[in-house]
């Protein structure tokens, strides 16, 4: 970026009546957080933000077709916006999950966390998939490309910029190359497990690395077991509990896709013998299966997200409620209860007591094993509540 065009940026004050939570740390300014301003922008481009007595709060990209406003990429007035910017923060995103032990998978930029809102950046070994969601990020993707490219020297490069959420900034949906084309069917190693990764057409950005860490939490509770694990995509909680010594696991998704992904991951690690399974309505068949009185020995459960609007908090809670008062009825007395939410719209808070109500209706007590978060390259920021997104529970149902 050019100085004459650094010196004429657009100037945006706060308005007064507003809460502390952009001088706190959010890095989000709405629409109606805004008073005055000077100068212009074009959609995307950097602007400087001021408090409404004229303090400096921080530098972002603009898109006045999005609900949310501005996203603040620094809080510093001497920072310049340039490619070196991004490589500087992606290389300190890196330097982060280099010190706390995540090198082979992870994801790399985890948006707001990262001081780079609204971009996801995952690292499958040599392998990058990026998520650009906003349109002021999405300017700067050459330079994105450019740091990972000398950053890692990686062997591919794919964006799966194919969120609806892109269609609120404005943009379209794509996917594809960023660099020469590759086998966008790769294999990574996870906890000694080794797993299919699908980045052209998998869930998201093709794996869920969000759930690495508590994939091993569940050692201790499977041993010996017959596992039930609802949900399962490709079946990696299924993978480990044999791995760590589950008599057998029964995986139940709908996806026909993801069922025949799971039964090719069970193969790769020696383990079809043991691990089975279905293409199903996981809703129904848990629902059938209580009837009849099945029983396992643990039971997981890790819904997709039920609710990505506000608006349907309660159904979402109901949803959880629900599928939550099967699986514990499909506990044994004794056995475990392992249960996920990916919904940063319904708070720890809240699905602790979803938890606790699906437990009186069954009417089993409860002993807490672990209560966990996404794994640690996701980092959460106290200020920015949408950071902490995953709630893991393990339980033993009495």
């Amino acid at each position: 970026m050019d100085n004459e065009h650094y010196f004429c940026m657009m100037k945006c004050f706060l308005r007064k009546k507003i809460g502390d939570r952009v001088i706190n740390g959010h890095p989000w300014i709405f629409g109606n957080e805004l008073g005055d301003s000077e100068g212009t922008a074009e959609p995307g481009d950097i602007v400087e933000v001021y408090s409404y007595n004229g303090s400096f709060v921080g530098k972002g990209y603009i898109n006045p077709a999005s609900q949310i406003r501005i996203r603040l990429l620094t809080r510093e007035k001497s920072d310049v916006i340039d490619d070196r910017f991004f490589f500087n923060r992606i290389k300190q995103a890196w330097d982060y999950r280099k010190q706390i032990g995540y090198t082979e998978n992870c994801r790399l930029v985890f948006g707001e966390a990262d001081q780079l809102p609204a971009l996801i950046i995952d690292k499958f070994n040599d392998y990058f998939v990026i998520q650009s969601l906003a349109l002021g990020i999405e300017k700067w993707k050459h330079a994105i490309v450019s740091a990972i490219n000398e950053i890692f020297k990686p062997k591919g490069i794919y964006e799966r910029n194919d969120v609806p959420v892109r269609t609120l900034e404005g943009m379209e949906q794509i996917k594809g190359f960023l660099s020469e084309p590759f086998d966008t069917n790769i294999i990574i190693n996870e906890n000694g497990l080794k797993f299919n990764v699908d980045i052209e057409n998998g869930q998201k950005t093709g794996y869920f690395l969000d759930q690495q860490d508590n994939r091993r939490a569940i050692q201790h509770v499977v041993n010996g077991g017959d596992v039930l694990e609802a949900f399962c995509y490709t079946g990696t909680f299924s993978l480990h509990a044999a791995q760590y010594g589950a008599k057998s696991t029964l995986g139940l998704d709908i996806s026909e896709n993801a069922v025949a992904a799971a039964r090719r991951n069970a193969e790769l690690n020696g383990y079809s013998d043991i691990c089975k399974f279905q293409a199903v309505n996981a809703f129904d068949v848990l629902k059938l299966w209580v009837k009849e009185g099945k029983r396992y020995d643990t039971v997981i459960l890790d819904p997709p997200a039920f609710t990505k609007s506000r608006e349907n908090i309660d159904k979402a809670v109901t949803g959880y409620k629900e599928i939550n008062l099967r699986g514990m009825k499909l506990v044994k007395p004794g056995g475990f209860l392992v249960t996920a939410s990916c919904t940063n719209l319904v708070s720890p808070e809240l699905y602790l007591k979803t938890i606790d109500m699906a437990a009186k209706d069954a009417k089993r007590n409860l002993r807490q094993v672990a209560w966990l978060t996404q794994s640690a390259d996701h980092p959460i920021l106290w200020h920015v509540p949408s950071t902490q997104y995953l709630k893991f529970l393990i339980v033993q149902v009495m």
